[in-house]
């Protein structure tokens, strides 16, 4: 699950990119509102939750939360603020934000926001992952095939490898050019060679021949990947 956290308070935003990337996330960190609303119109991204902070250079967190909501866009919100009177809260809400957490906090509970904000949340992908004869469960990093007459297979996967596989399951039968695949699961910050989804995906073939399972990830010439579900 890709997340955009937007705090300008570097300590704040440091510690909770930290975390958010233990947890498996990956994250983009920006420290305004003006950066915050070019990574919410790039197309190539796609956010599964936003972190905002309400008090932001530029534009405020409550004007990010507005305009995502008059372009009718779903994607949820969990505000982060200092100011927690009641009535704040409501203008958040108000505004558009699907939960809020009052400064300081802390990360337990944001983690716990999150999980909640997931549950709630048709667009965000469940915990457990099964296209076809395989299966994917964040809790083990690792994917589960079934085989014909034996016992199913578990392969252990790295981080990247899991990710990389998880958002080809979560496109099944699609091709998705390598471009797409880099801007979803690098953080942008990194710039990562051309070649490295690439890299990633001889590096899962090998990894399913290594357990003698077949690999579901196909390579269409001059276009990109795609998840056979068959």
């Amino acid at each position: 699950m890709r997340i955009l956290l937007v705090e300008d308070e570097e300590d704040l935003g440091l510690a909770i990119k930290q975390v958010l990337i233990g947890e498996k996330y990956i994250v983009d960190w920006v420290i305004d509102g003006a950066e915050a609303w070019r990574y919410l119109e790039n197309e190539w991204t796609d956010y599964s939750v936003a972190i905002i902070d309400w008090l932001l250079p530029e534009i405020s967190g409550l004007e990010l939360c507005q305009r995502l909501r008059d372009r009718q866009n779903p994607l949820p919100v969990l505000m982060l603020t200092a100011l927690g009177q009641p009535e704040n809260r409501v203008t958040g809400l108000d505004a558009g934000a699907d939960d809020y957490l009052v400064k300081p906090f802390v990360m337990e509970e944001l983690l716990a926001r999150l999980r909640a904000l997931q549950r709630r949340s048709p667009q965000l992908r469940p915990k457990v992952l099964s296209v076809g004869k395989f299966t994917l469960d964040d809790a083990n990093t690792a994917v589960q095939v079934e085989q014909p007459d034996r016992t199913g297979q578990s392969i252990p996967l790295t981080l990247k490898e899991f990710q990389v596989l998880a958002y080809l399951m979560q496109n099944p039968d699609r091709i998705i050019a390598s471009s797409k695949i880099r801007a979803q699961l690098w953080d942008l910050d990194e710039y990562p060679i051309s070649n490295v989804v690439a890299a990633q995906i001889r590096l899962l073939r090998r990894k399913f021949a290594q357990y003698s399972c077949d690999c579901p990830i196909e390579t269409i010439a001059g276009q990109g990947y795609r998840f056979n579900s068959s």
